[in-house]
């Protein structure tokens, strides 16, 4: 009896064999980037009858260099790869045109901000100073201290918040408190200022300005990043964990704190660094509830304290005569607030990897 054999794979007569791909033709590897190649030299051209600007000579340049791209292709390897080679580069350009304003930005703050980057600048404050020289060394204390009580406050109630909506939340409770987070969520940072600036107002009276007033200000934004956050975290851990330390009798609370957190610690630390990283540079509830000053306070419960946002904003707004002096150190606090959120985003991931739960054996 007589048995057919599968056919070897890659020899299906449907599929076309190394002559027909061979005649159907594929461009080189390096097509693509001669064709955009080319595109920008047409586009240079272009740029010296009719001076363009670095955003439309880009976006020139991508479209004419896609748009090549496409009949070359269609013209050589048929419809099909053109419009797989089109996709590609539509993902591509728009990746890299998301990446100019952020390269762009980098440049701009380093290369400026970099001319003051000298011990005067950390160890001196704005008392006295008229001109050249001076220092942020009260601002950057001030945004410490303010970021610190923000944490303070926000953390415990962010965190609680979350651990009821996963563990004990139901009902019209939870549905009820889910949405008000979400609103908050999407609340003005100016709104939050007025809020603590009303606050205190009515205990202190009108005109009111004080470190721990910015510090609740930036709660206000700061709470519900942190229960979104660590919400999805702990709903992540398996819910095997609580049944297996709920069927040896360990009681929900114990539970929470010695399976549920610890397994989740890694996001949650996570979810709470990158929660300061967001409120670190605000600067219009500060305005409002902070104000400025050129000396240096470290009590946030006693008068008007400097941060490094709100010392950037009045350097710019308010440079004095001559005004270079004063917008080389506006630069300055910028690059100082970019090299702090990027720190805190580096330790975000350090402790996602650290102290992630290990699983292997």
């Amino acid at each position: 009896m007589s048995q057919t054999l599968p056919a070897p794979t890659g020899t299906d007569a449907s599929s076309p064999g190394p002559a027909e791909l061979r005649a159907r033709g594929r461009l080189p590897r390096w097509a693509p980037w001669a064709v955009f190649a080319g595109a920008l030299a047409v586009i240079a051209v272009l740029d010296v009858m009719s001076s363009l600007n670095i955003a439309l000579y880009a976006l020139y340049t991508v479209v004419l260099g896609m748009i090549a791209l496409y009949v070359l292709s269609r013209a050589v390897e048929g419809r099909r790869k053109a419009t797989d080679r089109l996709v590609t580069s539509l993902v591509v350009s728009a990746f890299g045109l998301a990446m100019v304003p952020l390269v762009s930005l980098v440049f701009e703050v380093v290369s400026r901000g970099v001319e003051r980057l000298d011990v005067e600048f950390f160890n001196s404050s704005m008392v006295g100073i008229v001109g050249e020289g001076g220092g942020a060394y009260h601002a950057i204390m001030g945004t410490l201290i303010i970021t610190a009580l923000t944490t303070l406050i926000s953390v415990p109630i962010g965190l609680m918040t979350a651990i009821y909506l996963v563990e004990y939340g139901t009902g019209r409770l939870k549905k009820a408190i889910t949405f008000l987070v979400d609103v908050m969520t999407g609340i003005p940072s100016i709104v939050a200022g007025l809020f603590a600036y009303a606050l205190f107002a009515i205990f202190f009276g009108p005109g009111v300005r004080l470190g721990i007033a910015g510090a609740v200000a930036l709660s206000v934004l700061m709470i519900p990043v942190v229960v979104r956050s660590a919400e999805e975290v702990l709903k992540l851990v398996p819910n095997e964990l609580r049944e297996a330390a709920y069927a040896l009798g360990v009681p929900k609370w114990r539970t929470i704190v010695k399976v549920v957190i610890p397994t989740a610690v890694a996001g949650l630390g996570t979810s709470i660094t990158l929660a300061i990283a967001r409120v670190v540079g605000e600067t219009a509830p500060l305005l409002v509830t902070v104000g400025i000053t050129n000396s240096t306070n470290l009590d946030p419960f006693d008068g008007r304290m400097a941060t490094l946002p709100v010392f950037a904003y009045y350097q710019l707004t308010q440079p004095g005569v001559p005004p270079e002096y004063a917008i080389d150190r506006a630069w300055t606090a910028a690059l100082i607030l970019i090299i702090l959120v990027m720190s805190l985003n580096l330790v975000a991931r350090l402790i996602s990897r650290f102290f992630a739960p290990k699983t292997g054996r």
